[in-house]
């Protein structure tokens, strides 16, 4: 069975995603205006780029630059499924601006890598992007992942200017999370709070205090969950309270913190604190 989903994340204007298995599915020679980066789930494909074919197989990623010709359809039996996302010129200038890099866009001189510590980050990215509940996280390790890209496959090698010294621009920052915890907080409402770019900011927070911004800001939806479901507060209430997307959201970090689910917190908290009655001989 084919399935295709084309999603556009608000993030940088609208970053591209797609998220689809095909079987019979046969690409003509076409181009992007964006970047194509993707990770293939099952199976494998065969796609033509830089004058040759080239076999992308399961948990391999494939690279495609800016307006580079490729086609693509299926290597296997029974096709194959894979996430990709299509990233424009602009937007990875966006993200890495910030580094004093003459070139700040890549350029993938191979058109299939197999690298499993990159094919992990990219499907945890593609995770963070659909189900969108984080904004925060998403947006922090969207901007890590094309940083990575950048980095990696830049065309001329060049040294990254250092960091500047923001003092209290990270206090700033620490007071707004407690303030705002409960929010949707996004990277680009930290930057500009505080005029520091995302890649340093998030780089400096976390030299600071231990956490990048936004698991500092889950630390404190947890820490504000345990004091309502010690007052009685239902668990689905607490967590629209605390600013989780939904119940499930709020279990699956409270668990991750307390080795325990929001449930099994409470009714242990609720039953210790009940008035024992005194039991006469």
């Amino acid at each position: 069975m084919e399935f295709a989903k084309f999603d556009a994340s608000p993030l940088l204007g609208g970053l591209e995603i797609l998220q689809a298995t095909y079987e019979k599915q046969a690409f003509s020679r076409h181009t992007h205006e964006g970047y194509t980066v993707g990770v293939i789930r099952e199976g494998a494909q065969r796609f033509w780029r830089n004058g040759s074919y080239h076999i992308a197989p399961t948990n391999s990623i494939i690279l495609v630059n800016a307006d580079q010709i490729h086609d693509g359809h299926s290597a296997s039996e029974g096709g194959w499924s894979y996430e990709a996302m299509y990233p424009t010129e602009a937007q990875f200038e966006a993200v890495n601006a910030d580094l004093g890099l003459a070139s700040a866009t890549p350029y993938f001189p191979a058109a299939v890598e197999n690298d499993q510590k990159l094919a992990n980050q990219l499907v945890m990215l593609f995770d963070l992007l659909r189900d969108n509940e984080e904004p925060l996280l998403t947006e922090t390790f969207t901007h890590h992942v094309l940083l990575s890209l950048t980095c990696r496959f830049q065309r001329q090698t060049q040294s990254i200017l250092p960091a500047p010294s923001l003092g209290p621009q990270l206090d700033m920052v620490r007071e707004y999370l407690h303030q705002h915890f409960a929010d949707g907080i996004q990277l680009d409402d930290l930057s500009q709070l505080t005029g520091v770019s995302p890649y340093h900011l998030v780089r400096q927070f976390k030299a600071r205090f231990g956490l990048p911004p936004h698991a500092y800001q889950i630390q404190l939806k947890v820490r504000r969950a345990k004091l309502l479901l010690k007052s009685g507060m239902p668990v689905a209430e607490c967590a629209h309270a605390c600013g989780f997307h939904d119940q499930s959201h709020l279990h699956r970090h409270f668990r991750r913190a307390m080795g325990v689910t929001p449930k099994q917190y409470q009714k242990a908290i609720l039953c210790n604190s009940s008035p024992k009655r005194s039991v006469r001989t």
